[in-house]
C-alpha cells in the first residue's frame, strides 16, 4: 500500500510496546492513527507526548460491542481505516498443556487470537468494499514454529492468527486489500506487566526474556515497510529460519514418505 495515500490507521496495543512503535513510524509518514488500547492511563500518557495527529480509544479486544463503538468514535475523528495492525496481545504463561488452568488457556486464546480476529470482523469488510486497504495482524514467531514447552497455548493462537492472516491475504486480495502477517522474536517491551495487570498468569521467571537488540520502534519500521511492500510475512528475526526450515523439513519428508506408498 502506498502509505502516502494512507489517511488513518487503527493500532491495537496501541498504548506501548510493539504496538506504540508501530503507530509512531506511521504517523511520522503523515498517517492519523487512533491508539487502541485496554489500559487507559498508559493511553492517555502515550497520547500526552505526540501531536494531535494521534488520538485514543479504550478497547478491550475481547469485547464485540467495544468494537463497534471504538471503530465509529475513530472514524468520526479521522475518517474511514485505512491501515488496521490488530496487535493487541498477552505473554505466555509458561505453564505446560497438562498444568494449566483451563482458565488461563482461555484467555491466552481470546485475546491472543479471538482478539486479533475481532479487528479483521470490525473493519475488513468495510475496506474489500471500498477497494483499498491493509491489515497487519501479530502473530509470532512462535506462529511460524513451535516454541516448546510453556509457550503451548500462547503457540497454538499464534499458530490460528498465522493462519487467519495467510487466508485473509488471499481472501482480500481480490477486492485490493492488502494483509501481513507480523511475526516477531523477543522484543524488550512492557508485555509481560500488562499481561499480569489483565488478569493473566505468569510462572515465576517466565517474564525474564533474553536480551533483544530491536527496539519497539524498529519494528515500527519495519511494519511501515512491510505495509508499503505488501508483505505476506514480516520477520523481526532472521534466526528463526533454521527452526522453521526443520519444520518444513520434517513436513516435507512425511510427503515424501506418503509418495513413495
Amino acid at each position: 500500500m502506498d502509505l502516502s495515500q494512507a489517511r488513518h490507521a487503527f493500532v491495537t496495543g496501541g498504548a506501548s510496546g510493539l504496538g506504540l512503535g508501530i503507530a509512531d513510524a506511521l504517523a511520522a509518514r503523515g498517517v492519523r492513527v487512533t491508539l487502541a488500547d485496554v489500559n487507559e492511563p498508559a493511553l492517555a500518557e502515550a497520547l500526552a507526548a505526540r501531536g494531535d495527529s494521534l488520538r485514543g480509544v479504550v478497547l478491550d479486544t475481547r469485547d464485540r460491542d467495544g468494537w463497534v463503538r471504538a471503530r465509529a468514535e475513530a472514524e468520526a475523528a479521522f475518517g474511514p481505516v485505512d491501515i488496521l495492525v490488530s496487535n493487541a496481545g498477552i505473554a505466555p504463561n509458561g505453564r505446560t498443556f497438562a498444568e494449566m488452568d483451563p482458565e488461563s488457556f482461555d484467555r491466552i486464546v481470546a485475546i491472543n487470537l479471538t482478539g486479533i480476529y475481532n479487528g479483521v470482523w470490525a473493519f475488513a469488510a468495510r475496506m474489500a468494499a471500498r477497494g483499498r486497504g491493509h491489515i497487519v495482524l501479530t502473530s509470532s514467531q512462535a506462529g511460524l514454529v513451535s516454541a516448546g514447552p510453556g509457550v503451548g497455548a500462547y503457540s497454538v493462537a499464534k499458530f490460528g492468527v498465522t493462519a487467519l492472516g495467510e487466508t485473509l491475504r488471499i481472501e482480500l486480495a481480490p477486492q485490493g486489500v492488502g494483509v501481513s502477517v507480523l511475526c516477531p522474536g523477543y522484543i524488550q517491551t512492557n508485555l509481560a506487566a500488562n499481561t499480569v495487570r489483565i488478569g493473566g498468569d505468569l510462572r515465576q521467571g517466565s517474564d525474564a526474556l533474553p536480551a533483544s537488540d530491536l527496539t519497539s520502534a524498529d519494528v515500527g519500521e519495519m511494519v511501515a515497510e512491510g505495509i508499503a511492500q505488501d508483505a505476506a510475512y514480516i520477520v523481526t528475526h532472521r534466526q528463526v529460519w533454521p527452526s522453521v526450515e526443520k519444520r518444513m523439513a520434517a513436513i516435507k519428508a512425511a510427503c515424501d514418505y506418503r509418495l513413495a506408498r
